[in-house]
């Protein structure tokens, strides 16, 4: 452990590190480091044109306040609700990508001058865990100029692909805070209802994709009954823990990595972090593995369920913009999409809840300005609390009256209006 102990130093010394006009990168989302970001804008004053790049932030993202704004410019792969603001108001940037080619911007058009990574302590083979952050983060690990690493002993030490040896990190900041957590909320009556929909589009040993919030946890509430699911997602939370426990989901009948959930990041509770803990049968991979299309696709009958803001008659996702405003991204969802519609009774799922503030989310056209986050050639089901539209193989109009039927009551008679308004069609 010479070399950790040579290269170990405080979070503030390591800022010190950082020049300007450099492009910093931090870990993604639950690995994000806890000290590191905060010494870094105390350099504020020091600093300039320094650029910070990541996806989903669960930090308070203080380098994105307008008095900063001179000294950092962050530049979002996957906006938050830290960062949102920053990006309407012009003072952050969006890059639209798969999250499944993320990594091979920062071997090309992004290369990196320093990664802030968090990580476990290292085992007695000098190898730490990146834990519950290993999808585009190994890859910043691999290429940056510089790399340092908070060294904290509350992130759980994964299996797989998640393996840095001391020598590949630079200098090591010892930490001890609790990592980042997902916080989870009770079931409403709409998601429960969305997730019992979804479940009907469920067959024993089928492989799983699963988003984040409440709907991928109802569907997997409405699960227990079922046998030798397996999963291969982009990331899980609690929900999974408690039917691997049941043992509902076994792997079993898994095409590729049988007997493992496959996934590059984690969100949960301390509690779910525990459980992950050097746990063989979680295996995490860079998310250029895990969200191949091609890699999805080898998993027989794999299902996506992914969510949306909203799907207009024609069956066109947004799912990441409200209007022209960056609400979120393009994460994995057309990845999943894609590689469940070509595996072997595969299927892809977009669920949503029919309404937003007393307005439908079933729409006649996409708001203006919005993006197409999953093109109407790509959708197979569209899931609300009012049923399930097939689409797949379907008309225009066969497709405009089956959303229809699944749109909240109140609003079925106006869509069927808009339906002859906006495209001739009568329905």
């Amino acid at each position: 452990m010479g070399y950790y102990q040579e290269h170990l130093c405080t979070a503030e010394e390591a800022v010190q590190k950082v020049r300007s006009g450099d492009r910093i990168v931090f870990s993604h989302a639950c690995g994000e480091p806890r000290v590191l970001p905060g010494e870094l804008v105390k350099r504020a004053g020091e600093l300039r044109d320094v650029e910070i790049v990541h996806m989903v932030p669960m930090g308070e993202a203080l380098y994105c306040r307008p008095e900063y704004a001179s000294s950092f410019r962050h530049v979002s792969l996957f906006s938050g609700g830290a960062t949102r603001k920053a990006i309407w108001e012009n003072r952050a940037d969006y890059i639209p990508y798969l999250f499944s080619e993320i990594p091979s911007l920062f071997e090309s058009v992004l290369p990196v001058n320093v990664a802030m990574v968090t990580v476990s302590p290292p085992d007695k083979s000098g190898l730490c865990s990146l834990g519950v952050s290993v999808d585009y983060t190994k890859k910043v690990v691999e290429t940056a100029k510089m790399v340092i690493a908070e060294v904290n002993p509350n992130m759980p030490r994964t299996h797989g692909q998640s393996f840095v040896h001391l020598s590949d990190i630079d200098f090591f900041v010892e930490v001890n805070q609790p990592i980042f957590i997902l916080k989870g909320s009770e079931l409403t009556e709409v998601e429960k209802n969305i997730g019992r929909h979804t479940a009907e589009l469920i067959d024993d040993g089928c492989c799983l994709q699963l988003g984040i919030g409440g709907i991928p946890e109802a569907a997997l509430f409405y699960l227990s009954g079922f046998k030798d699911l397996g999963i291969h997602s982009e990331m899980i939370s609690d929900g999974t823990r408690s039917l691997v426990e049941k043992g509902v989901i076994t792997g079993r009948k898994k095409t590729i990595h049988q007997g493992k959930i496959v996934v590059t990041f984690l969100m949960g509770s301390r509690a779910f972090y525990d459980w992950v803990d050097d746990n063989p049968i979680i295996e995490m991979h860079p998310v250029d593995y895990t969200n191949n299309p091609f890699v999805i696709a080898q998993n027989k009958k794999m299902v996506a369920l992914n969510s949306a803001l909203e799907v207009d008659l024609l069956g066109q996702v947004c799912a990441d913009t409200l209007g022209p405003k960056q609400f979120a991204g393009v994460g994995g969802q057309l990845d999943f999409v894609r590689g469940a519609r070509i595996s072997e009774g595969g299927k892809a799922i977009i669920a949503l809840p029919s309404t937003a503030k007393d307005l439908s989310r079933i729409v006649p056209t996409l708001k203006n300005g919005a993006s197409v986050t999953t093109s109407r050639n790509d959708v197979d089901h569209v899931v609300t609390e009012y049923g399930i539209a097939a689409l797949k193989g379907k008309t225009v109009r066969e497709r405009m009256k089956a959303l229809i039927n699944i749109a909240d009551p109140a609003w079925r008679e106006e869509l069927t209006k808009k339906a002859f308004e906006v495209y001739r069609i009568t329905l």
